[in-house]
C-alpha cells in the first residue's frame, strides 16, 4: 500500500468497502472526524484511484443470474495482439463478469453469469466459441456459495 494514506484513510476505505452507501456525515461520526475532512479525503481517495467506483452489489438470483460458470480458456496463439484482441472481444459480452489473464495451463479465467444452462449453452455457442484462436474452454459450474466477498483486507 502506498505511503500517502494514513489510518483515517484506511478507516474510510474499510467502511466504504462494506457499505458504500454511508454518507460523509455517517463516516465522520464513525471515524470521529469532521464532515469536511471526510469529504476531502474521500474525494482524494477517488482521485488517487484507491476508490475505483461506487456500486451496489445485487443478489444475482433475484435478478435472474442463477447460473455462474468459471471458464478456463486456452488460446492457440500467445502473441500480444492475439491476447489483446481476445480480452477486447470477450469483455464486450455482458455475461462475462470477470476476465483475468492467468499463468499456468490456461491463458484466461472467466466468470460468466447466465440465467440457466440453456442460456449458458447459447452464450457458449453464439459468442464465446465464435472468438478466434480459442483452443480449449473448460467450464466449472457453481453449486453453492459459502463466501462471496468484495472487500480486501486492509
Amino acid at each position: 500500500m502506498q505511503n500517502n494514506i494514513d489510518q483515517t484513510d484506511l478507516g474510510i476505505l474499510k467502511l466504504l468497502q462494506h457499505d458504500a452507501s454511508l454518507t460523509n456525515k455517517e463516516l465522520s461520526y464513525k471515524l470521529n472526524k469532521s464532515i469536511a475532512t471526510i469529504h476531502e479525503r474521500v474525494k482524494r481517495l477517488k482521485e488517487q484511484g484507491y476508490i475505483k467506483k461506487i456500486v451496489a452489489i445485487l443478489d444475482r438470483k433475484k435478478v435472474g443470474s442463477n447460473l455462474v460458470a468459471f471458464s478456463q480458456v486456452l488460446l492457440n496463439d500467445h502473441a500480444a495482439d492475439t491476447l489483446n484482441e481476445f480480452e477486447k472481444e470477450v469483455t464486450k459480452f455482458p455475461e462475462v463478469m470477470e476476465c483475468l489473464q492467468m499463468t499456468g495451463a490456461y491463458d484466461f479465467f472467466l466468470r460468466i453469469a447466465t440465467s440457466d444452462m440453456d442460456s449458458y449453452h447459447t452464450f457458449y455457442r453464439t459468442k464465446l466459441a465464435t472468438l478466434p484462436n480459442i483452443t480449449t474452454v473448460q467450464s466449472f459450474f457453481v453449486l453453492s456459495e459459502a463466501k462471496s466477498d468484495t472487500a480486501y483486507p486492509l
